[in-house]
């Protein structure tokens, strides 16, 4: 009895372990992640791939994962923000910060960011973007409903791009984009 019980303990944990090579060599085809490297091979797919990642419709998930591949390890996003006195402030998130902060609503209210502008300075491995943009809550909006311009700072390791820093400021009636920064 104690023999067929262990064949039996054998043959299942045989099984067990093939159903369980079979599943990650599943998830290894359909990982997205496995792309990942041609999203940042060039600084233009770096950015291109930024503003992928984060623009979608209402209700479509983000690639949170490729988003947070984009960048170094510490990146800092910083978006400038008024305190109470009306003083601007930096406001220094990680990239898990941001996600946090704004994934859930970027999801449920549908936020497409598109870059209508770009200037690239480079230097060695680094590399300075400034990036115009407009966003809207669908692909069918005709006007957008916030522009701005993102400072991109990157890294490029002789690999692939990093994005170390992602400093953006909004548009608004003191501070409008100039010409320069447009089509």
């Amino acid at each position: 009895m104690k023999k067929i019980i262990f064949i039996l303990f054998i043959g299942l944990s045989f099984h067990s372990a093939i159903c369980q090579e079979k599943k990650e060599q599943s998830e290894k085809k359909d990982d997205k992640s496995l792309n990942y490297p041609e999203k940042v091979r060039t600084l233009d797919t770096t950015v291109k791939s930024l503003y992928r990642v984060i623009s979608g419709e209402k209700g479509e998930e983000r690639d949170w994962k490729l988003f947070k591949y984009l960048f170094t390890s510490d990146a800092k996003l910083i978006l400038t923000l008024k305190d109470k006195d009306g003083k601007l402030y930096p406001k220094y998130m990680s990239p898990s910060d941001y996600i946090k902060s704004s994934g859930d609503w970027i999801v449920k209210n549908g936020f497409i960011e598109r870059e209508i502008h770009r200037e690239v300075h480079i230097f060695g491995n680094m590399a300075q973007v400034f990036s115009t943009y407009e966003c809207y809550e669908s692909i069918n909006d005709e006007k957008p409903f916030m522009r701005g311009i993102n400072s991109i700072q990157l890294f490029n390791n002789e690999e692939r791009w990093y994005i170390v820093n992602l400093q953006w400021t909004q548009e608004n009636a003191k501070y409008q984009i100039p010409r320069k920064y447009l089509r």
